[in-house]
């Protein structure tokens, strides 16, 4: 099984940077979803690496107003 490590690092990222875009705090975000504010800071860390399901994805898009696919665009954002 291939290591996806560096797809969700940059999930991650991307979803710090549409989360600071909406100029949501973390705390803020994680309610809107519902979830821990910790579990989201373990996502967005780009030194750490965490899976997460689908529907959490759909969630996290959903409560930032934006399209799933936009997360997925890695160019956009080093």
């Amino acid at each position: 099984m291939k290591n996806h490590d560096e797809k969700y690092r940059q999930l991650g990222l991307k979803i710090a940077y549409y989360r600071k875009l909406k100029r949501f705090s973390q705390e803020k975000l994680a309610e809107m979803i519902p979830m821990s504010r910790g579990h989201l800071s373990h996502i967005e860390a780009p030194n750490m690496t965490s899976s997460f399901s689908i529907a959490l994805l759909f969630d996290i898009a959903d409560a930032l107003d934006i399209e799933v696919k936009q997360l997925f665009d890695f160019e956009k954002i080093k």
